[in-house]
This record gives structure tokens, sequence and C-alpha cells, in this order.
């Protein structure tokens, strides 16, 4: 797994200490405090992954992640933001970043995001992640548990749903797909393939919300030799690949006016023309779109041709979000819980009572790759065969009602705990470098710890030690205090 990586994050202590920890596990490591300064070494150099702080000094890390990908639509890019930042995340992901991590950063989380961002396969250096590397990178089931993935969801609104697909995927109709981010509409249209005639030619997704303006043609149609700069080879595009086969389109509204227009005469004609070649090509394509808002809507505002919205819409299925299937939450959370346990070797016996009604009460606004990712992480902080706890998961997630308010008392701005910021933290950011691999880990971890523990403090403080007051601060119950009082062996007399 180990390979080289560059972390752009204006933290300077934290950088020193991620370097040291993931140095000591193998990776060759570079460091840049600043956005620019970061993308340029992306593109004058390769790197395996990239870890980019979403919040930096000189910019933000969607105008990094663009960039990035513009250069190279299969960089691995994983994004360092705060549990307070949920939707940022989730909008990261649709940008094209693989992976996201929280603050505090937890070290084993954070290799078992490494391990699955750099062993998920790719097609290319120049095409966008396969299907199975983007369904990775959405938190949503690999091609290979699909149809365990339809077997844990019994709720009536997606036994709808998969009724429809068994009545659409025999036929060559083209379908829209509509869904909030991480409702799991490359899944259901991977559902549709495999049902179909074509389920033993290509299944190909792409995601037009990365596609450059200029090089999108050439991407969905290939091109030849000398078609542009830099074309300097020919190029076989997506519709090619996917010949016989699917071709998924995800986030289609994105796709630029004159590609629209080339992608229309291709739905009618079931012939393409590589960029600069004047020979044209069969395109026995089924196409299956997707979209987070409406098609019609944005041919209104002018940004989509109604003519091409008709060629699609031979058949449409809404995805529900997750908040509204509610009977789904649970068996998913367990096939979550499995497959971490399997991809991390730490694999806890179950849930706790509480952490039922947390997970059924809160209103995951990422959906599906929001679930995910929240188990993934309460599996790594969970002894093995033991249960995990609601103290595996974020505080101020708990509460959905006051989760703003309390991450606005307990978190700053960039998602990081106030108290990492504070000077007594330095010092636990220090190391030597003689220092070996579970000491680095342990000043890592403790970090996190630390964050933890001087939020509470400062709650303490606040309520004046009353345990009642501070509890209500940060937003959790009093029993949660005391265990998390009794874990740091803090004693008070009140």
């Amino acid at each position: 797994m180990p390979g080289r990586l560059l972390i752009i994050d204006d933290d300077h202590d934290m950088c020193l200490l991620l370097q040291r920890f993931l140095e000591k596990n193998g990776f060759e490591v570079m460091v840049h405090h600043k956005g620019q300064k970061g993308i340029a070494a992306y593109q004058a150099s390769k790197f395996d992954a990239v870890i980019c702080d979403y919040r930096l000094g000189d910019m933000d890390g969607i105008h990094v992640i663009k960039t990035i990908r513009q250069a190279d639509a299969a960089a691995v890019i994983i994004v360092i933001t705060g549990y307070s930042n949920t939707r940022v995340a989730v909008e990261v992901m649709k940008l094209g970043a693989r992976d996201y991590i929280t603050k505090p950063l937890v070290p084993d989380e954070l290799l078992a995001v490494l391990k699955q961002a750099l062993t998920a396969p790719v097609s290319s250096a120049h095409t966008t992640p396969s299907a199975a590397g983007r369904e990775q990178a959405q938190g949503i089931p690999a091609p290979a548990t699909v149809t365990e993935f339809y077997t844990k969801t019994k709720s009536p609104v997606m036994q709808e749903v998969y009724r429809m697909i068994d009545v659409v995927a025999p036929t060559n109709y083209n379908v829209i797909l509509y869904g909030e981010s991480g409702t799991g509409k490359e899944v259901v249209a991977r559902m549709i393939h495999e049902k179909s005639l074509r389920r033993n030619k290509p299944f190909v997704a792409v995601d037009c919300g990365i596609l450059s303006r200029e090089l999108s043609g050439s991407e969905l149609f290939g091109h030849v030799k000398g078609a542009f700069t830099g074309a300097l080879y020919d190029r076989e595009g997506h519709f090619a690949t996917a010949n016989g086969g699917t071709l998924f389109l995800d986030e289609v509204a994105n796709l630029p006016p004159e590609v629209q227009t080339t992608l229309l005469r291709v739905i009618q004609e079931r012939r393409f023309r590589p960029v600069g070649s004047g020979r044209e090509q069969p395109a026995d394509v089924r196409v299956v779109v997707a979209s987070n808002e409406s098609l019609i809507d944005a041919h209104q505002k002018g940004r989509f041709r109604e003519d091409l919205y008709y060629r699609f819409n031979e058949f449409m299925l809404s995805l529900p979000p997750l908040r509204e299937r509610k009977e789904d939450i649970i068996p998913l959370a367990q096939l979550f819980m499995q497959k971490a346990g399997e991809e991390t070797g730490n694999k806890p016996a179950g849930f706790e009572r509480n952490v039922y009604s947390f997970l059924r009460g809160y209103s995951w606004p990422g959906n599906l790759r929001e679930l995910k990712n929240i188990i993934r992480r309460a599996v790594l902080l969970t002894p093995p065969d033991q249960l995990i706890s609601l103290e595996a998961f974020p505080p101020e997630l708990w509460n959905t009602e006051n989760a703003e308010e309390t991450a606005r008392k307990t978190i700053s701005a960039d998602g990081q705990p106030q108290a990492v910021a504070d000077s007594s933290l330095q010092e636990e950011l220090a190391f030597d470098d003689q220092e070996d691999i579970t000491t680095v880990y342990d000043r890592l971890k403790g970090a996190a710890n630390k964050a933890e523990y001087q939020a509470i403090l400062q709650a303490l403080k606040k309520a004046n030690f009353n345990k009642k007051k501070a509890a209500a601060i940060l937003n959790i119950d009093r029993k949660t205090l005391y265990n998390k009082l009794k874990n740091f062996r803090l004693r008070y007399s009140y």
C-alpha cells in the first residue's frame, strides 16, 4: 500500500506530525502549506494520493480539487474536514474527492482511508475513476456487494424502486435517475445493467461534474492524434468503451452546451465521431443519466437542452433520501459495520442499544455516503469483539436540533476543536527524530484525545464545574460526560 503522498494543510504542527507518522508507515511524503504551491507540486510531479485540508490560507479545498482533477481526472484526493461540515464533505465528494477524514484525526482511520483509496481500481491516469473505484469513493457498496445491498433495503419506497428496476431493466430504454447526493444512483444504474440483456457487456460510469469544458467531448467520444494541442495519440472515449453495454452519466446537467448538442445527435442516430476524426462509429449503448436537480429546472435556467431531456426521459426513477427510508438504516449500518470490520480486521460485536436510537433519529444529510463513513470511523474506535457505543460517534451529531449551535461552541471555523489551537498543545505535536512508529502513533492519537479533553475542560469551566450544565453545553448526556471523564482519569471536587 505505501506510496507517495502530498499533504496540503496550513497547520504546520499537524503537518509535521502527519508527515512523521506516515513516513514511519512507509510512505514518501511531501508537505505544502498553501493551496497554490500544493497544486504546482502535483502538476510538477506524480503522487499516489493528496491529503488536503478543506480550509487553507490562500484558497479552499474545492478549488484545489477542481484544479487537480482537471489536470488528472484519476487523482486520488482525500479531504480533511470537521463533522460540523458534513454538507461540505458531501460537496467535495461530488467534485471528485475519493474520501474524507474528520478532525480530530484518528491514526487508524487515516491509514484505513488511505488503504481503501489507494487499492480502489481506477481506469488510467487520464480517465475518470472506474465504476468500482467511484462506488467505493462515494461510500456505496462496490459491484461485488450490489446484490447484498439490494437485500439489505426493505423499506416500501425502495421496494417500489426495485420493482421499477425489474420492469425497465430488460428494455433498451434510456433512464433518468433523480436523487440527492449519496442516495445510491450509481448502484441503481448498475442494478439496471446487471438485470438487462447487456449484463455481459461493459458498464462504464462517468462523473460529468469533474469533466473539464475543454476535454469533455474527448472524454465521451474519444479523439484522434493531433485533434488538439496535447493529443499525442488516438484515444478511445467512453462511448466506445461502453459499446454493447451501459453508459452511466452522473450529474449530466454539468455537460457544456456544445457537448449536449453532440450528445443529442449521438442518442438520436446511434453513431458518434471522435474529436478530429472524419469517420463515424456505431454507438450501441444504453444511456442511464443521473442528476440531483430536475433537468427541466436546469433547462429553464438555460443549463440543459430540452430536446436532450426528452431523449433521456424514456423512463424515470426517483431515489429517496435515507431520512425517508428509516427502515433501511439499521440493516445498512450493520452491512457497513461488517464491511469495515473486514477491511480493517477490527470486528466489533455489534451496536449498543442507544446507538440504534441515534442512527434512526439522525437526519443523514449525506445519505448512504455519510452513514458508511461514520460507521467506519466508529468501527475503528471500538475494540474488537466489543459493542459499538454512542461515544464512538461524534457528539455534535447526537442531537440534530442543536448540532450547529454545538459545533459553533466547540468547533472552530475549520472544523478543528478550539483547544487544538491553544499553545498548550504545541508541545504535544513536537516529535523526536528517533521516535519509533508506536510513539508517533500514540502522539497522533493523543492529539485527538487532547482536543476532546480540552473541549470538555472548557465546558466544565464555563459551567463552573457543574456536570449537568457542562453536558448541556457540549450537547451530550450526563452519562456520556461521566464516561469521558472516567476515560480521561479526571477527578474534580464539587
